[in-house]
């Protein structure tokens, strides 16, 4: 191939890239190798077009780090809040539904969570959006237990014995299976809530739990 047509073929491939593309670069390189080797060359490499490319779609390297704390926001924290408000006939429901966010992946990424919390180890600015974020996820559930007839000061100490116990988890990279979870969400929401779940909501928790991490 002759160098006009290797420089043909490059802008065609960077053509055919889009900025989600150049995103879900980023979000692997960061959560494979932190936040010091998201880098236009590496990701350019990863993508198999020319580096020059990546400025067609961003203005520069922190224009992409924006973008990547607004996908983290949509991916981790937009589930939990939802499921935090959503109705539930009991608070020991409500919980479940917060539950799901922690056994299905498509819900929440805990390798996402834990790279953009050492991001802000090392970025100020980055630390400020992760605490706005915790605290978003702590109010939701405080909100929800509060639906519920908890105490206001009670319910925030609930929100946030549950919230970072699920966090912590996943921050010192507990290797908990699917069965062992299971084996223990009765237990977990009596502690939790100060309640039992019924027999109907573990077992409709147990049968998603199931269907979103199959065995094999």
């Amino acid at each position: 191939m002759s160098v006009p047509d290797a420089s043909r073929a490059k802008r065609a491939a960077a053509g055919r890239m889009t900025r989600e593309a150049w995103v879900e670069a980023g979000i692997a390189a960061l959560m494979e190798e932190g936040i010091a080797n998201v880098k236009i060359q590496v990701m350019a490499r990863t993508l198999a077009v020319s580096r020059s490319s990546f400025y067609w779609f961003f203005a520069d390297l922190q224009e992409l780090h924006r973008e990547l704390l607004e996908y983290w926001l949509r991916k981790n924290t937009s589930p939990i809040i939802e499921r935090a408000l959503r109705p539930a006939p009991t608070v020991t429901k409500a919980v479940c539904h917060i539950f799901e966010c922690w056994v299905d992946p498509g819900l929440f990424n805990p390798r996402l969570d834990a790279a953009v919390r050492s991001w802000g180890q090392v970025d100020a600015a980055v630390r400020e959006v992760v605490d706005q974020a915790d605290d978003q996820r702590v109010d939701a559930v405080t909100r929800m237990f509060l639906r519920y007839g908890y105490p206001e000061q009670e319910a925030f100490i609930r929100a946030r014995v549950l919230y970072f116990t699920q966090i912590g988890h996943y921050t010192l990279g507990m290797r908990d299976d699917r069965d062992m979870r299971l084996r223990l969400l009765q237990p977990y929401l009596l502690s939790f809530t100060g309640r039992e779940g019924s027999d109907d909501e573990v077992a409709a928790f147990e049968e998603l739990a199931r269907r979103v991490q199959p065995d094999g």
